[in-house]
């Protein structure tokens, strides 16, 4: 939450609160938002929700996406995911993909609505095109599991490619079984190799795992327990219980 308003308000850090306050009070929205954030890390929920409310009810969409936070989590409010997704949805058909993604998830779980795979792929979908990366990710677990939609592989390989490009590593991760296993694609160890790499220098211990079976294997690579230990080793640091028995094997094999 922070981060994503941050990143949205950088032009605004300067500026002190009552700054902010006098320029929210003439109209700025963003100013409102900013100074909402403040009022949020200080855990007065109440202030943030204020501000936030009149920034959201001025058409300002990461004012609606933040009081959707706020009912989400029951922060200064009662929660209610019901309220939650009125604001979510607010704020994606006003342009903040953020909320769309929000909006697919309450969906995907039944949180405030009753649970509607077919609208969350909606949500999902709007999302990912305004290139929100966990919104692609999503998108392609339906696509996987065929919820609300025909079970597409295919489909499923290009939200995740979408979402690995924009930094989301358990969509590399998916990519790469995609390739071992041949779903949506021609089974490709190497392409494998590669996705599982991206993943695992990313912090992801599966992909870090699955490296080293490649390895252990010989498959896409030329089989090397020496590195096939040093991935189980990766996997293992990163908290992956299997790698971790799969490095003391080797190690006791002498590798």
């Amino acid at each position: 939450m922070k981060k994503i308003l941050c990143l949205t308000l950088l032009g605004a850090s300067i500026l002190g609160a009552n700054e902010l306050e006098s320029k929210c009070n003439n109209g700025d929205l963003i100013a409102c938002d900013f100074l909402g954030l403040q009022y949020y890390d200080n855990q007065n929920y109440i202030k943030a929700k204020d501000l936030w409310t009149k920034a959201c009810n001025s058409g300002d969409a990461l004012g609606c996406y933040s009081l959707g936070i706020l009912y989400k989590n029951g922060y200064g409010v009662k929660q209610d995911y019901s309220k939650a997704r009125e604001f979510y949805t607010k704020a994606c058909n006003s342009g903040n993909f953020e909320g769309c993604l929000y909006s697919g998830l309450l969906y995907n779980e039944g949180q405030g609505v009753k649970k509607n795979h077919s609208k969350a792929r909606e949500f999902y979908t709007k999302a990912c095109d305004g290139g929100n990366a966990v919104g692609c990710f999503y998108l392609g677990i339906l696509y996987l599991n065929g919820q609300g939609v025909k079970q597409n592989y295919f489909k499923a390989k290009d939200a995740w490619i979408k979402a690995c490009d924009g930094g989301d590593v358990s969509s590399c991760y998916n990519l790469g079984l995609l390739y071992v296993k041949g779903q949506g694609v021609k089974q490709d160890y190497l392409k494998a190799k590669d996705f599982f790499t991206k993943a695992c220098e990313d912090g992801s211990s599966l992909g870090c795992f699955n490296l080293g079976a490649l390895y252990g294997n010989g498959e896409g690579v030329r089989q090397d327990k020496k590195i096939a230990k040093e991935y189980f080793g990766k996997a293992c640091d990163l908290g992956n219980q299997d790698g971790c028995d799969e490095y003391r094997k080797l190690n006791e094999q002498g590798y």
